[in-house]
């Protein structure tokens, strides 16, 4: 089975509008502009839903940790009772980065956004939910927030030993290089984006 195939439910995704409300808030314009879930593989984005009300004796999520090498995870609470320094961590998400390796969430419990950037620089905002895996790739500048109800609980895996290491909006990291030229440099791809926006 090629589980990166395993797209059960659609993401809702859309064209962030960019104002001076809570970053919490939805973004969106009016009316909406929104964001196929293709679009958001294209840009290198993997996604699945799954069950995770016993998510422990999931087998899809085991065969899809043994298929990418994810063998290291770690339970996460994001809420003001949960974490200390929440204000400032929160803002701290919310700074565009990125990774040198990939981001890979599984949402257990709550809401939040991640803002991701299109082939023209934009934000693209899209909204995860409970039962919400998702990979981010490697080199890919990106946010993320909570929505108004201030929380999240989430599965986060790795390929290594768990450690977070990213870099600034200005990096020119190998990952961000490599990302570059195989997904935002790709003919094809900004073809068909440049297609569908004019």
């Amino acid at each position: 089975m090629d589980t990166a195939q395993v797209h059960v439910q659609e993401l809702e995704a859309w064209e962030y509008n960019a104002n001076d409300e809570d970053h919490r808030l939805t973004h969106k314009f009016s009316p909406n502009r929104p964001v196929p879930q293709d679009h958001i593989h294209e840009l290198g984005v993997l996604t699945w839903k799954l069950d995770v009300d016993e998510w422990e004796k999931n087998t899809l999520l085991e065969t899809i940790k043994m298929d990418r090498g994810y063998k290291y995870s770690e339970l996460v609470t994001v809420c003001p009772k949960e974490m200390e320094d929440f204000e400032e961590k929160v803002k701290g998400f919310f700074q565009e980065h990125m990774h040198s390796q990939e981001e890979i969430r599984l949402i257990l419990d709550g809401n939040g956004y991640w803002d991701i950037r299109d082939y023209d620089g934009k934000w693209i905002r899209f909204r995860v939910t409970k039962g919400d895996l998702i990979v981010l790739p490697p080199g890919m500048f990106h946010r993320f927030t909570l929505d108004e109800n201030n929380y999240i609980k989430a599965l986060l895996l790795y390929t290594e030993v768990p450690h977070r290491t990213q870099h600034g909006a200005e990096s020119e990291s190998a990952a961000r290089k490599e990302y570059v030229d195989k997904v935002l440099n790709n003919p094809a791809a900004v073809h068909r984006h440049q297609t569908t926006t004019q």
